[in-house]
């Protein structure tokens, strides 16, 4: 499962960014156990130094938590999950709607549009 990086942002930020949109997605559920940190790092073709702070970051994002002996596990917490629901459509909200206005669109143009793109999928 080598991941391709993007060059432009961290590769602990960009796994952080897969491990969060996995657990939204329902990939990881709730209470789930991660796999470890050298497993995930042999899978992501990553450092066992970078995973272990990415699970760090986790962690203090109250995402996951680490059972003594047991390793890290997705938080059982729904209210928290639900919370990074909304930040991450936050961001790509806020994300998208400041590429557009650098392009010159309207807000208007962008909704149509959008209502158009939906209506023939």
């Amino acid at each position: 499962m080598s991941i391709d990086f993007l060059p432009d942002k961290p590769i602990y930020q960009q796994l952080i960014e897969r491990i969060t949109g996995d657990i939204i997605r329902g990939t990881f559920t709730p209470g789930e156990k991660l796999p470890s940190v050298r497993d995930y790092a042999v899978q992501a073709g990553v450092n066992a130094n970078t995973m272990q702070r990415v699970y760090k970051e986790l962690e203090q994002m109250k995402i996951t938590e680490t059972r003594r002996g047991q390793g890290s596990f997705v938080t059982e917490d729904i209210a928290a999950i639900a919370a990074l629901r909304t930040e991450m459509k936050e961001q790509l909200v806020k994300s998208f709607i400041q590429n557009v206005e650098e392009l010159g669109f309207s807000a208007g143009e962008m909704v149509d549009y959008l209502q158009e793109r939906r209506e023939s999928i």
